[in-house]
């Protein structure tokens, strides 16, 4: 395939006023707030375009292989969490005492399945999980933007209701890197991830006859081009998350998350109406409290989905990809509301996405990550299922 002149493709406006916009509020988070939210917002923009050039995502991935067994994204996403495990493992296993970062880490019970399991189903509704919601909101997709409304409320409901849910049968955080220690854990973790590598690429060849690769390369003197322009190869994008996880494991103290922000600002606009969130058990005290009563750039995690949301416009707009859709059918916006309600719930109850939860979880040694895999997947096959029932898709056998 021909490949399209940078100059032809690119809106020049909209790299002209994400660039200024990222700029500015750097500077201003620079200059006005301690410590590092600067840089925090800086990988944040940095993972943005990533996820838009790469076009990484997991609600996509799965509906393939559910569908028609091509493993292609879920294989990306394995070589993802093998290669963050690789990095986050020594960090957290206190290898390097200079580096003081915390794992994601919580508890393994009932509040995990449900959640992850409705999560599940809300992402094949909403169209995105939560990395998903951010990168193509940025590219202009206005169905996203009504997602992300409704992930906000079903968070902020989520925030309410959690502490029933924890009361609930399960048990507290488990994670292997201590039970363990980090090198064991590690190994442990890598073989299995071998063996969903193995299994997936096999049910793809068994149902298809082939195996797609996962591409890496790019035409010869195409590189300076596709890097700043894209779309890159899954396989950059897998290094370039995994690197930037680090770089938020080391900067931020704690691994990367998504939708703790979308709760914080749910209960901040509650707060603003007349409504009194800091009552609920969730935002009475420790971190929850503070940052409900500091101001919302004083929250790593909404400082960085505010940084993905700008380093993908900025991504599209290199790419040409930038072209908002203001008319959308009735049954899109109600399924929109649906799925971003159910997004939302799910997070809260499953302490984050496939980001916070799933990445995060597995990468820190947390076995609730492993836990939220398999609900949460379990639950995007009914997802699949209700697609395909309110006429999204085609039917099964058909290609969709």
């Amino acid at each position: 395939m021909k490949p399209v002149a940078a100059e032809q493709s690119t809106d020049q406006l909209a790299v002209l006023l994400s660039s200024i916009g990222i700029l500015a509020i750097c500077l201003y988070l620079q200059q006005s707030l301690a410590g590092t939210q600067y840089l925090t917002f800086i990988i944040g923009v940095g993972l943005g375009v990533t996820l838009l050039h790469a076009a990484f995502g997991f609600t996509g991935g799965w509906r393939l292989f559910i569908r028609d067994r091509d493993s292609t994204g879920i294989r990306a996403q394995i070589l993802l969490l093998g290669l963050t495990s690789l990095l986050f493992f020594p960090v957290l296993g206190q290898v390097f005492p200079q580096f003081q970062a915390g794992a994601a880490l919580a508890p393994v019970g009932s509040s995990v399945i449900v959640g992850a399991f409705l999560f599940g189903i809300g992402m094949q509704l909403g169209g995105g999980c939560g990395s998903g919601t951010l990168y193509t909101m940025g590219q202009g997709q206005v169905d996203m933007l009504i997602t992300l409304v409704f992930f906000i409320v079903g968070a902020t409901l989520g925030s309410a209701h959690l502490h029933w849910w924890l009361s609930l049968p399960g048990y507290e955080s488990i994670s292997v890197i201590e039970t363990f220690g980090w090198w064991q854990a590690l190994s442990m973790q890598l073989v299995i991830l071998a063996m969903f590598y193995v299994l997936v690429r096999y049910l793809e060849l068994k149902r298809q006859g082939t195996v797609k690769a996962i591409e890496w390369q790019v035409p010869r003197g195409e590189f300076a081009q596709r890097l700043i322009h894209g779309p890159w190869p899954l396989w950059w994008g897998v290094f370039g998350l995994a690197g930037l996880s680090l770089a938020t494991l080391l900067v931020a103290g704690h691994p990367w998350s998504i939708t703790y922000a979308f709760g914080l600002w749910g209960a901040k606009i509650w707060s603003a109406v007349g409504g009194d969130p800091g009552s609920w058990a969730y935002w009475s005290s420790g971190y929850p409290s503070q940052s409900l009563n500091s101001s919302v750039l004083a929250d790593t995690t909404s400082v960085m989905d505010f940084g993905i949301i700008l380093g993908a416009l900025l991504a599209a707009a290199l790419a040409g990809k930038y072209a908002p859709a203001m008319e959308l059918p009735v049954k899109r916006i109600i399924i929109a509301v649906i799925g971003g309600l159910l997004l939302g719930y799910g997070a809260r109850l499953g302490f984050g996405c496939n980001i916070g939860a799933l990445v995060g979880g597995i990468a820190s040694g947390s076995l609730h990550g492993w836990l939220w895999l398999v609900a949460g997947f379990c639950g995007s096959i009914v997802g699949v299922y209700m697609r395909i029932w309110l006429d999204v898709d085609k039917p099964m056998g058909v290609q969709s």
